[in-house]
């Protein structure tokens, strides 16, 4: 098979969708593998370290996308890039779907098989190829809130960790999964008093039990997440619904009844944002105001520090798509059900309910869209 990586274009996205690692072990599997000249530079991977992969690099996007069967990419497709899309082409990055109808009507319209990085399972329950970019968004989450909390930059100039005789930040995280974990841990860590909201009790006794009362655990009924945004410094919108737009957590009328210059991080801006007031930023433009309340919505939070981010995404990728270009999507998801639940896009057709349901698309189910491939 033939796997090409575009470089991403997404403003101030500096990852890449696969390593020379990954171009080595997809060669010595038999395939052929073309990189954009540039690709990798961002994560500090350079030509020449594909080229001794096996790998072929070319010009353009443009010769990427009309030669590869199988497109490997991190963020979702710009819209030029949807426009090179073909008939049963197999897309395979993350799409975030929910949000964005102007996308899920191009991926439609291209005929290619679009399989999702963030909603493909493991047999735990988890989201294996979301996670290792939640666990780089979750411990960013506090140091860039941190930022945003200087006074030059519209903060309350309030310091994380306090020093002797100054209480410190008080930092409320919204969700204990993945990213509010390493949020809270890495929150904590930099001396902050923090609190984690959930709604799963046997999530916060083992946040309790795991972390020995590094921080605190309440349980997220409406009056708690009210009572607690009012008194912190910090919010981190850590909530995800797998595949879903997430859900609106802070309203723009609770914005008044907080500490002027408080900052809220959206992590789930991908989704939608959790916050009423939440709109997508970029790393070049970070922050906003809206209120009194300093905004950081950053959509490619782990694009910050793409060598990292790029090394943990393809460790999780890899076996995916070596399934894929071995086998061909089809035996590929036929043999593994974790992998079927990534289909968002087939032949004209959506394929993932929720992403139905939150934009009003009729939806084929993605069994039935494999028996019919």
């Amino acid at each position: 098979m033939k796997i090409g990586c575009p470089t991403e274009i997404k403003p101030q996205e500096f990852r890449v969708g696969i390593t020379p690692g990954a171009a080595a072990e997809a060669v010595a599997h038999g395939h052929e593998v073309l990189i954009q000249s540039g690709a990798g530079r961002g994560a500090g991977f350079e030509d020449a370290a594909y080229t001794t992969a096996g790998a072929r690099i070319v010009d353009s996007a443009e010769e990427v996308f009309a030669t590869a069967d199988l497109v490997v990419k991190v963020k979702e497709p710009q819209a030029v890039e949807r426009a090179m899309l073909r008939e049963g082409q197999v897309l395979f990055t993350y799409l975030h779907l929910a949000p964005d109808p102007e996308q899920t009507r191009d991926l439609i319209a291209s005929g290619a098989t679009c399989i999702a990085y963030e909603t493909v399972t493991d047999g735990r329950g988890g989201l294996p190829l979301l996670a290792p970019m939640s666990e780089v968004a979750g411990k960013l989450a506090p140091q860039m809130g941190a930022w945003t909390l200087q006074k030059a930059n519209g903060g309350r100039g309030v310091l994380m960790g306090g020093v002797p005789g100054v209480h410190p930040a008080r930092v409320v995280v919204i969700g204990g999964g993945v990213v509010g974990t390493h949020a809270a841990r890495v929150a904590a860590g930099m001396g902050a008093e923090v609190t984690v909201l959930d709604r799963s009790l046997p999530r916060l006794r083992y946040l309790d039990d795991v972390f020995g009362g590094q921080f605190k655990t309440v349980y997220s009924s409406q009056a708690a997440t009210a009572e607690l945004v009012a008194q912190a410094d910090m919010v981190v919108g850590a909530v995800l619904i797998p595949g879903a737009a997430a859900p609106k957590l802070v309203s723009r009328a609770q914005l008044s009844g907080m500490k002027p210059g408080a900052a809220l991080v959206d992590v789930a801006i991908d989704q939608g944002g959790c916050f009423e007031t939440s709109r997508a930023t970029t790393h070049q433009d970070p922050i906003y105001e809206v209120d009194g309340i300093m905004h950081y919505c950053v959509a490619n939070m782990p694009g910050a520090v793409a060598r990292t981010s790029t090394l943990a995404l393809g460790n999780a990728t890899m076996p995916f798509m070596l399934a894929i270009a071995d086998k061909g999507w089809k035996k590929a998801c036929e043999d593994d059900p974790h992998l079927l639940d990534g289909l968002n896009v087939h032949a004209g057709k959506l394929t993932y309910y929720a992403v139905g349901r939150a934009l009003g698309i009729d939806v084929t189910s993605p069994q039935l869209a494999l028996k019919a491939a």
